[in-house]
């Protein structure tokens, strides 16, 4: 009498229970963790009620955007808008960008001090040296932040703007160093040596060859390196003394025992969608580019 065998399951389900099915759903998982919340934020921010909701649905509305240039007698009008400081959530994030604007050409120089130095100087102490510099990008927001509230509290400078900008300058250093580094360990070092050899002095090598090679990394770390310095929270709330920035002051909104207010929920949509548009512009550009090429 012959055995009975099981039958054999579908094709689909054979496929899902693959390595190859259980990675596939493991993706859509994850990205479902990533995006779903930053949908529902976009989604209340065009909801007529506060605290931001997705489920007590008030009806479409511009408001929470229109906060920012509404007439001052339509915003006292509002009775949650009327709560919010117009002025200092402007001020602070015009703090931002004045943060911003000294901290990525420090760091640019820093970082680029550092990749050449480590990628250029052999020696024993070039491990050492890479875990010294890479040590602020390791260590806790707060730690940096007191240790420069107290360490320029004793040379006499009060905490303000420029603690924070020295701040946020030593940790966000470390990622034009990382990204600039990678860059120079690409370069063939025989045209730097050749160049040395034909009577060239070591600046006019630097400007004339390295510097050009390394411009495309330049722009992607002071990229990287403002955004690193507007969104620093951690750093920033102990080293700001009584000034503020963009997002301390988002922060002490979203802290609001009564929840916190769509404006919030408007920003954050605006800054998914120009960053969006920034990708999809770089898109663009890099085929056209290669298109021509």
């Amino acid at each position: 009498m012959s055995s009975l065998t099981p039958p054999s399951p579908p094709h689909s389900a054979r496929r899902f229970l693959s390595a190859d099915g259980v990675l596939t759903a493991y993706t859509w998982a994850f990205l479902c963790f990533m995006f779903a919340p930053l949908l529902l934020m976009v989604l209340s921010s065009v909801n007529d009620t506060s605290p931001p909701s997705v489920t007590d649905w008030q009806g479409l509305t511009g408001k929470w955007y229109a906060f920012f240039w509404m007439p001052e007698a339509e915003l006292r009008a509002d009775p949650v808008l009327r709560a919010l400081d117009r002025g200092r959530f402007v001020g602070c994030f015009g703090n931002s960008l004045l943060i911003a604007a000294a901290v990525v050409p420090l760091s640019l120089l820093l970082g680029l001090a550092g990749a050449v130095l480590l990628t250029r100087w052999r020696a024993r102490a070039n491990g050492v040296l890479w875990w010294v510099l890479l040590s602020p990008m390791l260590a806790p927001g707060i730690v940096l932040g007191l240790s420069a509230l107290v360490f320029w509290g004793r040379l006499g400078v009060n905490a303000g703007l420029f603690t924070i900008i020295m701040a946020q300058t030593t940790f966000v250093a470390g990622y034009p160093m990382l990204i600039l580094m990678a860059r120079l360990q690409r370069q063939p070092i025989e045209l730097e040596e050749a160049a040395l050899d034909l009577g060239a002095t070591p600046f006019r090598v630097f400007w004339r060859l390295t510097l050009p090679f390394l411009m495309p990394a330049l722009v992607s770390a002071g990229v990287i390196a403002f955004m690193a310095s507007i969104e620093n929270y951690n750093t920033t709330m102990f080293a700001k003394g009584g000034a503020c920035t963009f997002a301390t002051e988002i922060g002490a909104m979203a802290r609001n025992p009564n929840g916190h207010p769509p404006v919030i929920n408007a920003v954050g949509t605006i800054i998914i969608a120009l960053t969006v548009a920034g990708a999809v512009v770089h898109t663009w550009l890099a085929r056209r580019d290669g298109g021509r090429a």
